[in-house]
């Protein structure tokens, strides 16, 4: 099985544009196919806009979009990419055509994927020689920044391609939804249908304006949404009972006629009262500002949950731990320690930066926590050993601005423990560019080890304080950097 290094995307509107964001960020290489005209154009241009989100959730490792490949040759597309993408518009004959061609000139083991919002993959690949390869992989948009993608399988999609599907998806940094049915609309937008189709009733019946629908969500149950969704939400309405006494208790609502699953003629009147409403609602602003405030607003939403590890905050916390783990090495017994431990590397992003063009103090420190993240998974310290209710607290932190640098420079970070004992271990960092060779912060840390469920400290669990051990004793022969236990103060 090849691996996939190089993402084909067809088609270059808002969802094909927001997926050519997303890997390019995540690194994958991208070529992208439109027929329409200044159809490469248009792509550059909401990249660009999508690029900003990109950078401030820490994806994207460049302040510029890299560049991508476009073609007007589908064939050129099918025979180049390791998964194809495509996002042409909802309707059956335009994608079977496309899959037919893709089908023909893609290599066997290359999926084809559908960002189709409600079209059965069955019907797509109905006339395609390898159907066991064809999925609809479902995002929502922005496709660059919501985590949400479903896979869809038709009745002749392989096991396999549905699981390689799903892991690549993870790659970007996705919430998977592995659909069990073949159904039309999938399940979230079978969902998002329904409400849709009780606010055009309203509108249409004079019951509320597009901005007091809209209100009704965003200040009520939207928020309560965004961590639990529906069911979950209606589990705490029962009480300690929980679901069954919401359904007892509420359940006789469902006879009542609130509402109207059938959706209402799209007049023109109604057309206009919607189109109003939400002209209203913006305020003079464009469709680029709307969508860069909501970029922002939904990272900080996602960012606020990370620490409670739910929703899509749970996810960004794997995708960090994932890539973290990559090229992570772990102590053994008998194995020689390097001294001192190069812990991390990489290049300076482009959120690091102040106004001053340089990295900034927490970026610093945001750095070497990431190293400090290597060290614990080296000895032992990692996601299961915190399922079992034991980690590490930081104490205390001295960190020294050396040297500037800015976005895009590489750095190294290695590690050197100076200290154990049962409960607590005392280690520095020492950040240096990768190519000079200069040194750019130092940081000192002591940390303590921690009963989670007791909330006390406690001696290392034994595996981690042999690991410990062994790298401080071979450690103990380096020289002491010239910054430990160094105290500020103004006079000599």
């Amino acid at each position: 099985m090849s691996e996939i290094k190089t993402v084909g995307i067809v088609g270059s509107g808002v969802i094909g544009a927001g997926w050519a964001a997303r890997c390019l960020a995540r690194g994958y290489n991208v070529i992208a196919t439109d027929p329409a005209p200044g159809a490469e154009e248009i792509m550059i241009s909401k990249i660009a806009n999508a690029w900003p989100a990109l950078v401030k959730i820490g994806w994207a490792k460049t302040p510029e979009p890299p560049a991508f490949a476009f073609t007007t040759d589908l064939e050129e597309v099918g025979r180049t990419a390791d998964f194809i993408q495509e996002n042409a518009p909802d309707r059956l004959d335009i994608k079977q055509s496309i899959f037919v061609t893709l089908d023909r000139v893609a290599r066997p083991d290359v999926i084809l994927a559908s960002s189709s919002s409600g079209l059965l993959p069955s019907d797509i690949q109905e006339a395609c020689n390898h159907p066991e390869r064809i999925i609809i992989g479902h995002p929502f948009n922005p496709s660059y920044l919501l985590p949400l993608c479903e896979v869809v399988g038709g009745n002749k999609t392989s096991q396999e391609a549905k699981e390689r599907a799903g892991e690549f998806y993870k790659s970007l940094s996705m919430h998977v939804l592995q659909v069990r049915k073949e159904v039309d609309g999938y399940l979230s937008d079978r969902l998002q249908e329904a409400i849709w189709r009780e606010i055009l009733h309203m509108v249409k019946d004079g019951v509320a304006t597009t901005q007091e629908l809209d209100e009704a969500i965003i200040y009520g149950p939207g928020l309560r949404w965004a961590l639990m969704g529906v069911n979950m939400t209606f589990t705490l309405a029962g009480g300690e009972a929980g679901m069954r006494h919401m359904l007892e208790h509420f359940g006789p609502a469902l006879e009542l006629p609130w509402t109207h699953l059938k959706a209402p003629e799209l007049t023109e009147e109604l057309i206009d009262r919607m189109v109003e409403g939400t002209t209203e609602q913006a305020k003079g602003r464009t469709i680029q500002e709307w969508e860069q405030l909501r970029d922002n607003c939904l990272i900080d939403i996602m960012r606020t949950l990370r620490p409670h590890n739910i929703a899509s905050g749970k996810t960004l916390n794997d995708d960090e731990s994932a890539q973290l783990s990559i090229g992570t090495k772990h102590w053994t017994p008998g194995a020689d320690v390097p001294t001192p431990l190069e812990q991390y590397s990489g290049s300076v992003l482009p959120g690091w930066v102040d106004y001053n063009g340089h990295m900034n103090e927490a970026a610093y420190l945001e750095a070497c926590g990431w190293a400090a993240d290597k060290l614990f998974r080296y000895v032992g310290i990692d996601e299961a050993y915190r399922d079992a209710g034991k980690s590490v607290f930081t104490v205390e932190t001295h960190i020294n601005y050396i040297k500037e640098v800015g976005v895009g420079e590489p750095f190294r970070i290695s590690v050197q423990v100076l200290g154990v004992d049962d409960k607590r271990f005392h280690f520095f960092h020492q950040m240096t560019h990768a190519q000079t060779g200069d040194l750019l912060c130092t940081a000192e840390q002591l940390l303590v080890h921690v009963d989670l469920k007791a909330s006390h400290a406690c001696p290392f669990e034994p595996q981690v304080k042999e690991a410990l051990d062994a790298v401080a004793a071979a450690h103990a022969a380096l020289e002491t950097p010239a910054n430990v236990g160094r105290q500020m103060k103004t006079k000599g």
